[in-house]
């Protein structure tokens, strides 16, 4: 199996502050070793996507939700629609990450912010795994604005926009940026991402940053 990592400093998950935080083998990559990495790399951010998206900020923002845990995420333009596992850290602090062979299934950081509350909630999946394609394969074909949905366990529904979508090396990975506090209701999506070698696997991170613009 490959193994992507992450190793961060000092960094700040779903503002729990931590020692150190990694992002462990969002994408095996195995998959491609048959056919060559050229042959399915997936979709990488365009660089017009980085740049955040300020549309509105001036207007009214709803107000944050009440604490309740996700169960599921929806990305219709880019087709996801899966079940959410709570995730936790293991012991050498890194952010464990869904079996890789649930192919449609991702995970958000159950000791951090909940989707809708004021703060940063983290999800995060697979890229791919042995048999191919996984949840977030897609993740870097995501346009600003595009919609995220979550369903919560009390029946409503948080509305994200999309602000950016970026990709991160491994070697300079922006903990802060990524996980740090907010004022408002935000979102982190993250799956691997950036080249590929046969020898490290993925070299980074695809990182969605979108903020809470409506529930239901």
């Amino acid at each position: 199996m490959r193994r992507s990592a992450r190793r961060g400093r000092g960094a700040r998950l779903g503002d729990t502050a931590i020692a150190a935080v990694t992002v462990v083998a969002l994408g095996c990559a195995v998959w491609l070793l048959g056919g060559g990495a050229g042959t399915h790399l997936p979709p990488q951010p365009a660089a017009a996507e980085g740049r955040p998206d300020t549309t509105g900020e001036h207007l009214m923002a709803p107000a944050p939700l009440a604490p309740s845990p996700p169960t599921r995420i929806r990305i219709p333009a880019i087709r996801v629609d899966a079940p959410l596992m709570g995730l936790a850290l293991t012991p050498s602090g890194s952010l464990d990450v869904p079996p890789a062979q649930e192919k449609n299934l991702a995970g958000w950081y159950e000791s951090g912010t909940m989707p809708g509350e004021t703060g940063t909630a983290i999800v995060a999946g697979h890229v791919d795994n042995t048999q191919g394609p996984a949840v977030f394969y897609n993740l870097g074909a995501l346009k600003r604005e595009a919609r995220i949905e979550l369903d919560r366990k009390d029946g409503s529904v948080a509305v994200f926009s999309v602000d950016a979508v970026k990709v991160y090396a491994a070697s300079n990975f922006p903990d802060e940026k990524v996980y740090g506090a907010a004022h408002r209701p935000e979102l982190r999506v993250i799956t691997c991402g950036g080249g590929y070698s046969k020898a490290t696997g993925y070299q980074g991170n695809v990182v969605v940053f979108a903020h809470l613009t409506a529930s239901r």
